[in-house]
């Protein structure tokens, strides 16, 4: 009993991972020739993907209505920070540990759709449930949100290494920071849009209908997303993944970490730069407790927030391609230490706009230039590698903030928004003067080379 059905689940996990599949080997230049013959194809589909994934994810705003959601369950500051951990570290946590699987598969679609599906679409239907839960015990809707949100996060950290991968291996690198810019620029830009229609739901509807409305919503988003992944071609590689030990990929990691000294350093500048963030998810309870702000206003807040992460990820994508990634991070953290010193200063309730356009702009170039920028780092081969240990280092560096963050918040804002100030102007100051930009490295390697 017990044998048959782990042959069953074994042969069900190799079915999701399509591994009976044969593998077509070609050349550098078929591979290159079958990325542009799908160019149009995959930017269409992946366009689609990333518009839904976009609106459904800022419709439901990390950074403002789930901390308000979850400040009317509770006052405890550090579960009201447990959402920003969730929402800044959930997704890259996990990476470093899936990598070395992944980077083993000949193919990565299956990971993201047929995976991804189980491990984070259908987590987030728990949001809406939540909500209609909350009159009954707010005990059980807190746990029953975290459960989803958390689920959600950590089931995209498990995936996530295989769809960077994919989407790198779809888009050449000049033309990358273009597709997830326009992408991420038209999901955040209708989500902004979206985001006064929720703060309309929030005014109109009351607790806890408005929130659940607002999740619905979300939750039917990011599950139209997943259709349209389902459509991408995925180009088969040049040649299969080598056959590896899995006690290898460990030294592996400790390898690139010890030798490699630029990835090194644009890693401490991350953990500085996602120190900076510690705030984030406290700026909007921070103006409802100082300020009295309705929670209607909430919703204009997220479009705010919303409207500077379009412009930070237009702008982020158009830069990368041409300057490369690093200056469009500098700039964020620029930005958010902008926004992080005026909330610091404590303004009237009007300048949290701007606050929120500063955070916005920052979020945006972490959103486009914080994952791509990790993988001009490696050959293809090692790609799922390098973004692993990217996406956990500052996955644990988000993790740490937040909770870091909850504790300050407990005994001053103006304490947690001046740390994150100071941090985000350390990260900036580190990743200009001690990490070189990886594209101009690598093309100059390929010259002397």
């Amino acid at each position: 009993m017990l044998l048959s059905s782990h042959k069953f689940a074994r042969s069900l996990w190799r079915r999701l991972l399509q591994l009976d599949k044969p593998v077509q080997q070609q050349s550098q230049l078929e591979f290159e020739a079958e990325v542009e013959r799908n160019y149009r194809w995959n930017f269409t589909v992946n366009f689609l993907d990333g518009i839904a994934f976009w609106f459904g994810l800022n419709f439901v705003s990390s950074s403002a209505i789930m901390p308000l959601f979850v400040s009317k369950l509770t006052d405890n500051t550090l579960l009201i920070g447990l959402v920003a951990v969730i929402a800044q570290a959930g997704m890259y946590l996990p990476q470093i540990i899936t990598a070395g699987p992944i980077e083993k598969l000949a193919r990565k679609k299956p990971i993201t759709v047929n995976v991804g599906f189980f491990t984070e679409r259908l987590p987030v239907w728990l949001w809406p449930l939540a909500a209609l839960v909350a009159p009954v015990s707010s005990t059980w809707a807190l746990i029953l949100f975290l459960l989803g949100y958390a689920g959600f996060g950590l089931g995209a950290g498990v995936v996530g290494p295989a769809w960077q991968d994919l989407i790198a291996s779809c888009f050449p690198v000049r033309r990358r920071g273009r597709f997830f810019g326009v992408t991420t620029f038209a999901g955040t830009g209708i989500g902004a849009v979206a985001a006064i229609f929720s703060g309309w739901l929030l005014a109109v509807y009351s607790f806890p209908n408005n929130f659940a409305l607002v999740f619905l919503i979300g939750a039917i988003g990011i599950n139209i997303s997943w259709a349209f992944q389902t459509l991408v071609r995925e180009p088969d590689p040049v040649a299969p993944p080598p056959v590896k030990e899995v006690e290898q990929f460990w030294p592996k990691l400790a390898r690139i970490i010890r030798h490699d000294h630029n990835f090194r350093n644009f890693l401490q500048a991350r953990v500085w730069l996602a120190l900076g963030a510690m705030g984030l998810g406290f700026v909007t309870v921070a103006a409802v407790q100082r300020l009295q702000v309705p929670d209607s206003t909430v919703g204009y807040y997220t479009a705010a927030l919303l409207s500077g992460q379009t412009s930070g990820n237009l702008l982020s994508g158009w830069l990368a391609d041409k300057f490369g990634h690093k200056l469009s991070l500098e700039l964020g953290g620029i930005f958010a230490a902008t926004g992080f010193g005026l909330a610091w200063v404590s303004p009237p309730a009007g300048w949290y706009f701007v606050i929120f356009v500063c955070l916005g702009v920052a979020i945006g170039s972490t959103i486009v230039s914080g994952m791509l920028i990790a993988m001009e780092f490696s050959a293809p081969g090692q790609r799922p590698t390098y973004m692993g240990i990217s996406s956990t280092i500052f996955g644990i560096g988000n993790g740490i903030a937040p909770l870091l963050g909850g504790l300050i918040a407990a005994y001053s804002y103006t304490w947690l928004f001046a740390a994150s100030t100071l941090f985000s102007v350390a990260g900036v100051f580190f990743l200009h003067w001690k990490v070189r930009e990886p594209r101009w490295q690598a093309e100059a390697q390929k010259i002397a080379g």
